[in-house]
């Protein structure tokens, strides 16, 4: 099946950004949210961001029309019947997930394929809140999606193999490098980052080094662009702590716990750059 619209689901900052690089690439994209301040929220952003592309001489005046002119928005979800591919990037509850495949499979196309950003949730279980678990799988970009080479493919146990030949293909249409992963709670790169950050979490509060020492070592011994605690900040603390607790139940490993420091400084509303202050304190550069 030739993908030529795309419907995303969530107008966050991932949601956005898959929208973005989809409507950058020629396809026609319908992104959906719950209300219109959050969609002029995300469409001030998307506009900001792709002005500061012309700035850099990477896109002209022109492209950025063509993005908005091929990017439609709504609240509506039954407006995603036309969609080839829809791309979930909602809330990492289950609870969330599984009644919205169960809506789309009612209002999509018998053939669309449906796609859930996730990394950490499974697959085959939001697959199973279908009738049709054969066009379900996990399509997980990373943070920011525009410029991230990287897609997982993370395929359900029911996934048919055309299904992620199909995702697999739509990837490097928009110049992304797909790898297919087996589901796995965090796949391949949120497991090993998730595991790091915890580490330099638990150094910290062991007194082993300070966080600008732990993020510079890090970025100038292991070449990171961004240490742990910078990528923590980035992130939320508030979602690294639900990935976390996810992983150490879902695989039994104690490492993936995460440190009693985190709990408290999410209790406190330290979350990152979003409320300002994590690790690090951003003042009005959120």
């Amino acid at each position: 099946m030739g993908i030529r619209q795309v419907g995303v689901v969530g107008a966050g900052t991932m949601g956005l950004g898959i929208a973005q690089i989809c409507a950058q690439s020629g396809y026609s994209v319908t992104l959906r949210d719950l209300s219109e301040e959050i969609i002029a929220r995300a469409l001030a952003r998307a506009r900001k961001n792709l002005d500061g592309q012309v700035a850099k001489g990477r896109m002209t005046a022109a492209d950025v029309e063509g993005v908005f002119a091929r990017l439609a928005t709504t609240t509506r979800l039954a407006d995603l019947a036309p969609a080839d591919l829809v791309i979930e990037a909602a809330f990492e509850d289950m609870a969330v997930k599984k009644p919205l495949f169960a809506a789309l499979e009612g209002i999509c196309r018998p053939e669309a394929i449906l796609a859930t950003n996730t990394s950490i949730l499974s697959p085959t279980e939001i697959g199973a809140a279908t009738k049709s678990p054969g066009r379900t799988l996990g399509m997980h970009f990373f943070n920011p999606a525009p410029a991230m080479k990287l897609v997982e493919v993370t395929p359900g146990l029911l996934t048919a193999p055309e299904t992620v030949a199909a995702a697999e293909a739509f990837c490097r249409s928009l110049g992304k490098t797909p790898v297919v992963a087996q589901e796995s709670p965090g796949g391949i790169v949120s497991r090993i980052l998730i595991a790091m950050r915890n580490e330099a979490v638990d150094l910290l509060a062991e007194g082993v080094a300070t966080k600008e020492d732990i993020d510079t070592a890090m970025k100038l011994g292991a070449g990171f662009p961004m240490g742990p605690f910078e990528l923590i900040d980035l992130i939320g603390l508030d979602i690294h702590v639900t990935n976390s607790d996810s992983l150490a139940r879902e695989l039994g490993n104690p490492k993936y716990r995460p440190n009693p420091l985190l709990r408290k400084m999410v209790r406190a509303g330290l979350l990152g750059r979003k409320s300002g202050r994590g690790f690090y304190n951003y003042g009005d550069r959120q």
